[in-house]
């Protein structure tokens, strides 16, 4: 009776530190993915106040006016380049996914993320900075609380997953419609619709990316991992971000 007393005390034991391995190993992997995302939106935001101060100076009436630098990228044709770009720049590392290293998939990432800063710049032209300073820490509390939602409920959220992705595919081709249309009232349903389909996708990508975690994986697969997961969660927040801002953001008067 003591040999099985022990030899289930013994394999309680080895079970309970192979779950901590993993649950050490499922917290490291996490926070790569976090720490990347934090890194694009790092990247992002200073390309975008960047951008702005080489864009943006004041005319002799204290009004805003444009720099050739603002002009090349505001209202020449190459601003349709860096509208569109990050579309197919996204369509791009998709397709790759499978080939690139973790080096060229981390360089991609923070390439694209700087792509993103250059194009949410005139964002600093329409609102106040301190609206969009109270949006961001709006959303980032909002993410927050999503992805932690994400990574510790027990509900699968795989289900509604196809629906929210062809929610998402909706809203890109009524957004590059709205690009010729200038409909400021489709403008505003396409936000609130935004807000509520990547909330979702922020808790359902925080579980999938969970989800792909495994222990036997080596460094290079599990950095490419973390970054393909960093690229979701910053997505997700990059569109509540501007939809939130276009929802309750404060704009210049001038």
């Amino acid at each position: 009776m003591s040999n099985f007393d022990r030899n289930t005390r013994f394999g309680a034991q080895v079970g309970g530190r192979a779950s901590a391995d993993i649950d050490q190993g499922l917290r490291a992997y996490m926070l790569g993915v976090y720490n990347y995302m934090t890194l694009g939106l790092g990247v992002t935001g200073a390309v975008a106040l960047g951008a702005n101060l080489l864009a943006v100076t004041h005319n002799a009436a204290g009004r805003l006016a444009l720099t050739p630098f603002g002009q090349a990228i505001y209202t020449s044709p190459l601003r349709w380049l860096i509208v569109f770009a990050p579309l197919g720049f996204v369509m791009f590392f998709g397709a790759k996914a499978g080939s690139m290293s973790a080096a060229t998939a981390r360089t991609m990432f923070l390439a694209f993320a700087a792509l993103i800063g250059l194009s949410m710049s005139f964002l600093l032209m329409v609102y106040t900075g301190g609206s969009v300073a109270q949006v961001f820490f709006v959303t980032a509390g909002a993410f927050g609380g999503l992805s932690l939602y994400g990574y510790t409920t027990r509900r699968d959220l795989s289900a509604m997953g196809s629906f929210l992705i062809m929610g998402v595919w909706g809203l890109v081709i009524a957004g590059i419609v709205n690009v010729f249309l200038h409909s400021s009232s489709l403008q505003f349903g396409l936000s609130i619709l935004s807000v509520l389909i990547f909330s979702g996708l922020t808790a359902y990508d925080t579980q999938a990316i969970k989800d792909q975690y495994l222990e036997s994986d080596g460094w290079e697969v599990a950095q490419k991992k973390s970054i393909f997961g960093a690229l979701s969660l910053y997505l997700d927040f990059i569109n509540m971000f501007q939809s939130l801002l276009y929802l309750f953001g404060q704009q210049r008067s001038n």
